[in-house]
């Protein structure tokens, strides 16, 4: 080349040592934060689809700080609700020894009396006291909260999930398609030859839920005498008696189980005498020695709801609830409405703020005014001076009021339990699985390849190295035209 003004060479040489030099700085760049995107420019594509996975990252790792803070609450529950159910089972041991007066003088009873009267009262310390980092968690708290609910037609409503979404109410719609009924057996009166009456002598075996009795009647026994003998052994076989005229010893007798559904049921089975004696579904109706009861057939908001009696319940994904219908509510073909307008607590248990990734829990109180049910009596009516205190000779009753709170502790706390186990626990495992994925991606997007960084760092050193002999070597070939001056 003969030509100096201009140095073509060099400035290819300087072009692409320049090059180099970026790539130097670049591989020096990433070896030394250890991440690929420093800058938009490094990748943009990357970058936004790093960023996003970081975001989910983030989020994930939250959902699962939330669950993991949401299992100890309901830990802190279960175990005071274990405290409670620990009480219940002393209160019925004593109102068990106390229920044997031949054998317990007033004195003990009283005693007795007293220890109840105190577990009674710590148990109601208890649902005040158990909290969470400030959180009342056994008082109502977070219980859901109703308006509109009628008494007289819905009883003991318990909420245990509701799902608002973008709502602030549910309103719910109960209505009744069949009714619950009790098994029933006839037996007539109007008998040829002793109306009223028991024509001959028979012994029969009376059957219900509670267990069975054998009953022996002699001729002539007055319908209105066998009412009184069932209904006298009527708490031992779950089985009572009513004439179905109360002034006329004619119209026959009706044998009614004491409680609702399809468990509840009453057999007759004659064992001697009474060839005359027999037992008919109704008044009129075919000969049966057997009745089942029925339970109660409802729809809740649309959906078909378990029958159990008279109570009834759902579990959907928007409710999940249990309620008792009075008897005459749920002998009626009717409509019954009222509305969950708010309460229970949110567990935010997803990456995302949505009423999927959300479960709402609702935690009944165990106050002693809470434990029981309407029907039977509530807890702190078994303390002294309540209407089913041992001392005032009531422990049948008080019996039945806390089995009723042992079931209710017992199933909050399997709720709580299954909760735990089945929704939290599993949350956690898979959310972990989800982080430890999104994290190995993020990080193949982001993160240095040292391996392949410090090959193409030796490849621009050497790069550079070259580019500044060739550089120098383009700038000195110019001087070769001195040659031809001479």
């Amino acid at each position: 080349m003969s030509r100096i003004n201009t140095n073509v060479p060099a400035l290819i040489g300087q072009n692409n040592l320049a090059k180099s030099n970026a790539d130097l700085q670049v591989r020096l760049q990433r070896l030394s934060t250890g991440i690929k995107i420093n800058r938009a420019a490094d990748d943009p594509a990357g970058l936004i689809v790093s960023e996003r996975l970081r975001s989910e990252i983030s989020s994930i790792g939250r959902a699962i700080g939330n669950a993991e803070r949401a299992v100890n609450v309901i830990a802190t529950a279960e175990g005071a609700l274990s405290e409670v159910s620990a009480l219940l089972n002393d209160i019925k041991g004593l109102t068990v020894e106390a229920a044997n007066t031949g054998a317990f003088s007033k004195e003990e009873i009283a005693a007795n009396q007293l220890q109840i009267d105190s577990a009674v009262a710590s148990i109601t310390r208890i649902s005040n006291s158990t909290s969470f980092a400030g959180l009342q968690m056994l008082n109502g708290s977070l219980d859901y909260l109703t308006s509109g609910i009628n008494s007289t037609q819905i009883q003991d409503v318990k909420i245990f999930n509701a799902n608002f979404g973008t709502n602030t109410t549910i309103p719910t719609t109960v209505e009744v398609l069949a009714s619950a009924n009790t098994a029933q057996l006839f037996i007539s009166g109007n008998t040829t030859g002793s109306t009223g009456a028991l024509l001959s002598s028979v012994t029969f075996e009376l059957q219900g839920a509670n267990g069975v009795d054998v009953l022996s009647f002699v001729s002539g026994t007055t319908l209105s005498a066998v009412v009184f003998a069932v209904n006298q052994r009527k708490d031992a076989t779950g089985v009572s008696a009513v004439l179905v005229s109360a002034t006329d010893q004619t119209s026959g007798l009706i044998l009614n189980t004491t409680t609702f559904g399809s468990e509840a049921f009453v057999s007759v089975n004659k064992l001697s005498g009474g060839a005359f004696f027999q037992t008919f579904d109704q008044q009129n109706g075919s000969a049966v020695n057997r009745d089942t009861g029925t339970d109660v057939l409802a729809l809740v908001n649309g959906n078909l709801a378990l029958g159990d009696g008279t109570a009834i319940s759902l579990r959907s994904s928007t409710l999940n609830i249990q309620m008792n219908l009075t008897v005459a509510a749920a002998q009626t073909q009717s409509t019954y409405t009222f509305t969950v307008t708010g309460g229970g607590s949110i567990f935010q248990i997803g990456p995302k703020i949505n009423s999927n990734q959300q479960v709402g829990v609702g935690i009944q109180s165990v106050a002693a005014t809470r434990l029981g049910n309407e029907t039977l009596g509530f807890l702190n009516t078994i303390i002294q001076g309540g209407s089913n205190s041992l001392v005032a000779g009531k422990q049948r009753e008080a019996s039945q009021i806390i089995d009723e709170a042992i079931d209710q502790v017992s199933t909050m706390r399997g709720r709580l339990g299954a909760f735990e186990r089945n929704t939290l626990q599993t949350t956690i495992r898979s959310q972990q699985i989800a982080l430890e994925n999104l994290t190995a991606s993020e990080s193949s997007i982001r993160d240095t390849d040292f391996a392949v960084e410090t090959s193409r760092l030796t490849r621009a050193q050497i790069l550079v190295n070259a580019g500044t002999s060739t550089l120098a070597l383009a700038n000195s070939s110019a001087q070769n035209v001195l040659a031809l001056l001479g």
